[in-house]
């Protein structure tokens, strides 16, 4: 498995955690045996033997957001477009994050649009600024507006939505055990939030039927 090579200047908007003394992978071993003691387990017994090393595998993938830039994913764009000017929407883009609190996982969808405005960018560059935030410690409020404000920041179309609806196992399977909720947050900029047409539009192209297979060859 490729490790993930953080960068020397952690991302401008990566908070502040990410800017401290990174342990090394020993120690970073170590402290995963510590938490196995700690809940009344042997770390040198087989079946535990090599988890600390791959736990801390896991999670240069499950927060590899830290390393990348998403800036960098949209620099590249495309003005080429016959004058395309109505809603891009990617939908049902896989969330998968972790609670800040809780370090447990976040699960969920988000959609993500914009209206352009002299260029258009590659749609599975919106899919990977979701994962650049994503693969972070986060809360759900805060991952809606990174995305949005950077897809406006970068590109500067006359609109930019992204809503995001997840399932929190720091509720649903610690604390207060409340399965089937999901929580939904938005943040709508330019026309989407001006303009209640064109935000009524974008929400009937978010929850129009899914016809499975139709895409497939």
């Amino acid at each position: 498995m490729n490790s993930i090579v953080p960068p020397k200047q952690p991302p401008a908007d990566a908070p502040a955690e990410a800017s401290v003394t990174r342990p090394t992978r020993s120690e970073a071993e170590a402290a995963v045996s510590v938490l196995l003691r700690w809940v009344c387990d042997d770390p040198t017994r087989e079946g535990l033997s090599d988890t600390p090393k791959r736990v801390v595998q896991a999670y240069e993938e499950l927060f590899g957001g830290y390393a990348v830039d998403p800036v960098v994913l949209l620099e590249r764009t495309f003005e080429e477009v016959a004058g395309y000017d109505e809603i891009v929407l990617l939908r049902d883009i896989r969330v998968e994050s972790h609670c800040e609190h809780h370090m447990v996982p976040i699960i969920g969808r988000a959609h993500v649009a914009y209206l352009p405005g002299t260029r258009v960018v590659g749609i599975s560059k919106l899919a990977r600024v979701v994962d650049a935030y994503a693969k972070r410690l986060q809360i759900q409020e805060r991952l809606t507006a990174q995305i949005a404000d950077t897809i406006q920041a970068v590109l500067q179309p006359r609109g930019v939505a992204v809503v995001i609806e997840a399932g929190h196992q720091c509720m649903t399977t610690r604390g207060v055990h409340k399965t089937g909720v999901s929580m939904v947050t938005s943040r709508m900029l330019g026309a989407f939030r001006d303009q209640s047409d064109t935000r009524r539009e974008l929400m009937a192209m978010i929850q129009a039927p899914r016809h499975s297979g139709m895409f497939e060859s």
